[in-house]
């Protein structure tokens, strides 16, 4: 068994998903599978963002 590659997302996706979490229309669970990303990724998205805005 090989090991597992971590995946690698482009900084363009992560400012979409974050600031789609951002607006809040969507809960962090929905924005998650929708986009095929673990809720607790998206919440570090958008933390990032906040805190770098």
């Amino acid at each position: 068994m090989g090991e597992a590659k971590r995946k690698t997302y482009a900084a363009a996706f992560k400012a979409k998903v974050a600031l789609e979490a951002i607006r809040g229309v969507k809960t962090v669970n929905e924005i998650g599978q929708e986009h095929g990303v673990h809720p607790v990724q998206v919440g570090q998205w958008k933390k990032e963002i906040l805190e770098h805005a």
